[in-house]
């Protein structure tokens, strides 16, 4: 989440104007916005047009900017985006004022919203802001004699650490083992989950034999590209080739499989873990879930009118991150979603066991 420009409108009403970077922010927007606040953003109607010049065809949709008066906030069923409904309170046509509009928020659109933020309101919407600033992919690009270390955000790179060092191999092997001790200490440093080691020819290998054999805790989050250049040319190729969303992707994956096959040990152990709607219910009850893991198509399903669960997944969610839970949303795209499908759609891992 990036936040443009937050002041006091009153006392206690604040206006926020921000742009989702995610749909984690989208997910996060859904608990910061309520009934009775204004959002505002950019949006397109259809206009009735009954005059001499055009024949009423049903309506073209305009573009305008509107002000709405929160009813209601819903994640859409089949799309990435959230639905924020209600009665247009300011808009840039007038004959609008007093209709009712739905607002479909999307990654990276602006919008402003103004309301009185709670606290756990304004904790979420600052976890969001946090989570953004904090980069989770370096790209390392190496050549002989100089290596680089970029982060890379939504909205751009930023280079975090340049070496240069000695060139050639034989008698000048010290020099570049220097040089990828030092490329190697500052990634270690670093708190990523995943990195790109990227550069031209063999010597982006030798870098990583070196990092294997000094740091190979460093060395298991290291995936190769071929580049032609290092430094922000290099940087440039990676996220041309969409090197970058494949290791998002392929991390997330990851961190998704090990919760699973943390959840299916204890399952057939018998150790601390549920799954079903009721029995995680219950457990949330008790403040016995450490981890909640929920797949987005159920929480999705489960927020709208075809919801099949007796239980307010909203409740669950809310009473485990007041107990100092963590929830994982699970993508049904790939196989730990899939898995945990199988388990009705919900688990926990928790605290202990419960009889």
């Amino acid at each position: 989440m990036r936040i443009q420009d937050r002041h006091h409108v009153d006392g206690q009403r604040e206006r926020v104007t921000l742009v989702p970077e995610s749909l984690d922010d989208l997910w996060h927007l859904q608990y910061v916005l309520e009934p009775g606040d204004l959002v505002s953003g950019d949006t397109t109607r259809r206009i009735q047009r009954n005059d001499d010049q055009m024949r009423d065809t049903g309506g073209q949709r305009e573009p305008m900017h509107v002000t709405i008066d929160v009813e209601d906030v819903e994640f859409h069923k089949f799309a990435n985006r959230l639905r924020v409904s209600g009665v247009i309170e300011d808009c840039s046509r007038e004959d609008q004022l007093g209709l009712h509009h739905t607002l479909n928020v999307e990654e990276r659109e602006e919008l402003t919203v103004e309301k009185v933020f709670k606290p756990d309101q304004d904790e979420r919407l600052q976890e969001a802001v946090e989570a953004t600033e904090n980069p989770d992919v370096a790209v390392a690009t190496v050549e002989e004699g100089q290596a680089h270390i970029h982060t890379v955000a939504q909205y751009g790179t930023e280079e975090r650490a340049r070496f240069t060092g000695t060139t050639g191999k034989g008698e000048y092997s010290r020099g570049r083992d220097e040089l990828f001790d030092e490329l190697a200490t500052a990634l270690a440093r670093m708190d990523v989950d995943a990195i790109i080691l990227a550069g031209p020819g063999f010597t982006k290998q030798d870098a990583l034999d070196y990092i294997q054999e000094e740091t190979p805790e460093v060395a298991k989050k290291i995936s190769t590209v071929d580049t032609s250049g290092v430094g922000d040319r290099g940087v440039h190729e990676v996220l041309k080739r969409g090197a970058i969303d494949e290791v998002q992707e392929e991390t997330r994956i990851a961190e998704e499989a090990e919760y699973i096959d943390e959840l299916t040990a204890r399952i057939a152990t018998g150790a601390k873990a549920s799954y079903g709607p009721e029995n995680v219910a219950e457990a949330a009850d008790f403040g016995a879930v450490e981890t909640l893991l929920i797949l987005d198509e159920k929480l999705r399903e489960e927020r709208g009118a075809d919801g099949e669960w007796e239980i307010d997944v909203d409740e669950v969610i809310t009473k485990v991150e007041r107990q100092g839970g963590d929830v994982t949303v699970f993508s049904g795209e790939f196989d730990p979603g899939q898995q945990l499908s199988n388990l009705g759609g919900i688990a926990a891992l928790l605290r202990y066991r419960l009889e």
